[in-house]
Formats: C-alpha cells, sequence, structure tokens
C-alpha cells in the first residue's frame, strides 16, 4: 500500500484538488431534483411524491441526452489547450454554443409536443398523472436555459477552471430550494401552487444560473486570449462534426444508463404508488453519489485529454488509475453510509411508513452496487479523454438494455421479489458495464501508449 500511494500521490492530489469543485458543480445538477422531492414530499404528499417520480424519471433521460452532447466539448478543449493551440479553443466554444442551443430547442420540443400528450399512456395513477403535467412542462422549459450554462461550464473545465461553476451552483440551488418553498407552500401572498410551484423554482434557477456562467466566461481576464477567435457567426462544419462525434456518443451511453433506470420507475409505478414513491427516493439518493462520482469521471477526461495533447503517456496512464482508486474508495464511503442509514435518510422525504419501509430495501441494494456504479463512471471519463466513445456507447446499451432491464422487468413483474427485483437486474446492468468498460480502458490505454 505504501508503494502504491508513493507512486499515485501526487495523482492523487492533482485529481482532487481539479475533481472536488467538479463533484460540487456536477451535484448541483441531482440536487435540484432532490430539493424537488424533499419539498413535494414533506409539504403536498405521497401522490404528488409519485408525480415528481414519474416525471423526473422521463426528464432526466431527456436532460442526460443534453448534457452528454455538451460533454462533447470537454476533451477537445483540454486537448487543444494542452498543445496551447488557444485560438482553437474560442472557435470550438463557437460551434459549441450554437449545437447546443439548437439540441436545447429540439428537447423542449420533444417533451412539450410528445412527452407530455404520451404521458397518459404510461398506465400510471390518474392522480399522479394530473400532478405530473405541469411539473414537466415546466422542467421541458428549464432545458434551454441549463443547456447555455453548461456550454460554458464545460468550456471552463475543459480549461481547468472548475470552482467558478461549483460556486454558481450552490448559490442556485440555495434559491431554487427557498423558492420551492415559496411556491409549494404558498408564502408571501402567492397562492400554494404543489407540484407546479418547484417545477417554476427549478425554471427561475435555471435562467440566472446560465446568465451568471456566461457572464463569467465572457467577461473573465482569464479567458481573453481563449475568446480572441469566439465568433457565433463563424461556424464550421468541420468543428462541429468533431464536437458531435464525442458529444453524440456520450449523449448515447448516459440515456442508454438513466433510461433504463426511468424505465425501472414506470415498472415501479405498474406495482403501486407506494413502490414508486420509495423508488423515487433511493434512486434520489443513489444519484447523488453517481453525479458525485461523474464528477471524479469528468476530471478524469480532462486529466487524461490535455495529457494526451501534451503526449506525455506516462502521466495519463498513473493520473487514469488513480482516478479509478479515488472513486472507488468514495462508493464504498457511500456504500457504507447507506446500508448503516438506510431506515433514516428517507424520513427526509416524507413520513409516510409504507414509503419509508420499501425505500430502505431499496437502499440497501443501491448500497451494494455502488463500486460498480462508480467503476463504469470513471471508465467512460477516461476513455471520453482518449477519444474513445462508440465501443463504450455500444458496452452501455449491451449492459443496461439487453441485460439489465429485461432481468429487472422479469423478476419484478412475473417473480415474488417486486420492487426489490427491479433492483436486482439494474445491479447486474451496473456489474456488467464497470467489467466490460475497464477491459476496454485498459486495451485502449495499451494501444495509445504502444504508439509512442
Amino acid at each position: 500500500m505504501k508503494k502504491i500511494y508513493s507512486l499515485y500521490k501526487d495523482h492523487y492530489r492533482s485529481n482532487l484538488n481539479l475533481a472536488i469543485p467538479v463533484v460540487i458543480s456536477q451535484l448541483g445538477h441531482t440536487l435540484v431534483h432532490l430539493a424537488d422531492s424533499v419539498i413535494v414530499g414533506q409539504f403536498a404528499g405521497t401522490i404528488p411524491l409519485a408525480a415528481v417520480s414519474l416525471v423526473n424519471s422521463i426528464f432526466t433521460v431527456v436532460m442526460v441526452i443534453g448534457i452528454g452532447i455538451s460533454y462533447g466539448l470537454t476533451p477537445l478543449i483540454a486537448q487543444e489547450n494542452g498543445r496551447k493551440n488557444f485560438r482553437e479553443c474560442g472557435k470550438l466554444l463557437s460551434n459549441s454554443l450554437l449545437i447546443n442551443t439548437i439540441t436545447s430547442l429540439l428537447l423542449f420540443a420533444i417533451i412539450y409536443f410528445g412527452l407530455l400528450l404520451s404521458i397518459d399512456h404510461l398506465h400510471q395513477a390518474p392522480a399522479v398523472v394530473k400532478e405530473a403535467k405541469p411539473y414537466l412542462g415546466l422542467l421541458g422549459a428549464s432545458i434551454i436555459p441549463l443547456m447555455i450554462f453548461n456550454t460554458f461550464k464545460q468550456f471552463a473545465e475543459g480549461l481547468g477552471f472548475t470552482k467558478q461553476s461549483m460556486i454558481i451552483s450552490i448559490v442556485g440551488n440555495v434559491l431554487n430550494i427557498c423558492l420551492g418553498i415559496i411556491f409549494v407552500k404558498g408564502m408571501f401572498g402567492i397562492e400554494p401552487m404543489g407540484v407546479r410551484g418547484v417545477g417554476l423554482s427549478t425554471l427561475i434557477d435555471r435562467v440566472l444560473m446560465s446568465l451568471a456562467m456566461g457572464f463569467f466566461i465572457l467577461k473573465s481576464k482569464y479567458f481573453k486570449e481563449y475568446l480572441k477567435s469566439f465568433n457565433i457567426k463563424r461556424i464550421s462544419q468541420k468543428r462541429a462534426g468533431k464536437i458531435l462525434k464525442i458529444g453524440g456518443p456520450v449523449a448515447m451511453q448516459y440515456a442508454f444508463e438513466v433510461s433504463a433506470f426511468s424505465g425501472a420507475a414506470i415498472l415501479m409505478g405498474t406495482i403501486g404508488v407506494v413502490e414508486q414513491a420509495a423508488h423515487q427516493i433511493a434512486i434520489n439518493l443513489a444519484a447523488m453519489s453517481y453525479m458525485m462520482a461523474s464528477g471524479f469521471s469528468a476530471a478524469a477526461t480532462i486529466k487524461t485529454g490535455t495529457n494526451l495533447g501534451k503526449r506525455d503517456f506516462s502521466n495519463m496512464r498513473l493520473s487514469a488509475n488513480s482516478s479509478y482508486h479515488i472513486v472507488m474508495l468514495f462508493m464504498l464511503i457511500t456504500a457504507f453510509f447507506f446500508s448503516i442509514f438506510r431506515f433514516y435518510l428517507p424520513w427526509i422525504y416524507t413520513t409516510d411508513t409504507a414509503v419509508i419501509s420499501v425505500a430502505a430495501q431499496l437502499l440497501l441494494l443501491a448500497a451494494f452496487f455502488q463500486l460498480f456504479d462508480g467503476a463504469q463512471v470513471v471508465g467512460l471519463g477516461i476513455l471520453r479523454g482518449l477519444g474513445d466513445v462508440n465501443v463504450p456507447t455500444l458496452i452501455t446499451f449491451l449492459a443496461y438494455w439487453v441485460v439489465g432491464l429485461p432481468v429487472a422487468f422479469f423478476l419484478g413483474l412475473h417473480t415474488k421479489f417486486g420492487a426489490n427485483g427491479i433492483w436486482f437486474g439494474l445491479t447486474l446492468g451496473l456489474l456488467v458495464s464497470a467489467a466490460l468498460l475497464y477491459i476496454r480502458y485498459k486495451r485502449v490505454m495499451k494501444r495509445v501508449t504502444e504508439e509512442i
């Protein structure tokens, strides 16, 4: 252990310094939905909480597609910055901003003209659907400012500036919680809005966050050298293609995993409202650890891409390995936390004892799959930094849609396991993904380093 620590300690320190602000910033995406769930669960009841579960399971798929496309910018910025090609960074930002704006408008159209109409046909409780519709419409509108925020965020992080988006995310989440409570309860003369209130608070929060992040990038002295070539009118088909060549597969990777968990939420709804509400609690908590792990993954992408641009293959390998070590230790801690406090954490969301009992069982399973979840997400990040995205996309599809979700469907709806059976299937999908991505990482790293 001493030899390992001595070999990797500089990389542990460097990766953590870069990753921790990204972790907190990434956590902001999940904290928005956690705040919505807690506020609704405490102040509105079990049926509104089930509605939040249904909407979040649908919206999260759309959201991660957008986030995945925006991630196409980060490794390219890191690589060009490693080569000291500052003008190319500004040109890439111009193309990414246009791509992400168009993508956000398309995703909004899918939600507003597609999902809002199809939600009636998912065999959910009518009372849940009635509560869900206005919330989904407001979240759909929030995807536009969210994508603009993410464009500037990924640009800054690709250059190693991670603290600013963290600060904006923290302030934004505090604002979201305050507004959510005011709107849901009906304070200061405002009529109680119920579930619709948390949707409105999220929309306002994301608009302000996008304005703050854009102002920081465009006005800060740190980026003047990079922004000399920034011009939204100069769009290059070649650069847009490079961004989409990475961002498209990354979006699919996220979509395959998250849609499997969203499919599980819909399966839960066919079992019962209590199970669906319990699933929302457990998946919300598990999503927090996942998003934090994805922060380590994003840092691994930046480090790998920068070292690849410098052709510093020795440090690239050591940095990548240290990212695995860090995320596995972190997920061990979260697994322990979920196990010990599984009967207490659901009280944050609800006082319904039936929901709490089911949620506690699911949190024990969430503790079990933490290591697999952390390993697979950091593997994706390292491979993204290496520019390897197509095979990992196939791996995520096989793991979640060929293995995980079918097993969840069978065990959950056709055996006595019920809600637990659905999560057994999800755990198996994560295990398959983690194993195959690690094998892929070792092969690609060996191939790249042998090209010296």
